[in-house]
């Protein structure tokens, strides 16, 4: 089958404090980083050893995971598998690029944030220039808080045309129609993003081709259902993927409702689903 995972370890630190994070420059102790380590090299173990089944792989660590090797060694080895058809990440692009030489550029992506108070401007457009030589494919959002607003035009301008920039509605802020409007000039899609969508009773993908992976191996539908499906590496989740319904009244994050079957961000994202790049584009 074709099976996207979203894996999350217990990796929370970063090295930005944006103060709409929870997790601004928290620091995981030296054995909660041994612990990561050890879930994630379990989890590419596994995915090594996987046959049959066609697998899409986004990480969506609470922290930052690129600073930390074992990530990038594990994204460049899982992008060389013939079974791994896409692997991405979401990252601040804060760590270094040049091991993305190693990678399959047709295999890896990178979802890249761009925080305007905690990184110099030339410091991530520099970045973004070198994964373009490296040609890897990635796409480049921003939270769309008002005084981002002049950062977003600057970036809009100066990346190439062929690089999606998306716009995440900042959470707890209602926008005026005024804002709204001048987001959507430069992310068409940001609509889709400024609302919660009604998902109660509605199909989604969850729970029958997409699950999420903890550090234990635990599988759940998505990041935002606790109810388990089983276990990754004792295969109990098997017989729980089938077509479901989903049971939250609201579903507001990205790599929640870019699942729901009654949105048509599939065929919007086609290809780039994970790394959140639109059909026709590419960076």
């Amino acid at each position: 089958m074709d099976l996207t995972i979203l894996y999350r370890g217990p990796l929370a630190s970063c090295d930005y404090d944006c103060p709409y994070c929870p997790f601004a420059k928290r620091r995981d102790s030296r054995e909660q980083l041994r612990a990561d380590r050890a879930a994630l090299e379990r989890f590419a173990a596994w995915v090594g050893e996987q046959r049959g089944d066609r697998l899409s792989i986004l990480f969506t660590p609470w922290g930052e995971g690129l600073v930390r090797s074992w990530y990038r060694r594990t994204l460049v080895e899982l992008s060389r598998l013939p079974q791994v058809a896409r692997v991405a990440i979401q990252t601040n692009l804060s760590c270094r690029t040049d091991w993305l030489a190693d990678a399959d550029p047709d295999t890896l992506a990178l979802w890249c944030t761009y925080h305007p108070d905690q990184t110099p401007y030339e410091r991530f457009t520099g970045k973004c220039a070198e994964l373009a030589r490296l040609g890897i494919r990635y796409s480049v959002g921003i939270v769309g808080f008002p005084d981002h607003l002049p950062a977003a035009r600057r970036l809009r301008a100066d990346l190439p045309g062929h690089v999606y920039l998306w716009v995440n509605a900042p959470e707890g802020h209602p926008l005026t129609d005024a804002q709204a409007a001048a987001w959507t000039e430069l992310d068409p899609l940001f609509g889709y993003s400024r609302h919660p969508h009604a998902s109660a009773g509605m199909p989604c993908r969850t729970g029958e081709s997409v699950i999420s992976v903890d550090g234990d191996g635990t599988v759940r539908r998505c990041h935002f259902i606790p109810a388990e499906l089983g276990n990754l590496y004792d295969g109990s989740y098997r017989e729980a993927l089938r077509p479901r319904t989903c049971p939250l009244a609201q579903c507001d994050c990205h790599i929640g409702y870019v699942h729901l079957e009654t949105l048509p961000l599939y065929d919007v994202f086609a290809g780039g689903v994970l790394e959140r790049i639109p059909v026709g584009l590419s960076g």
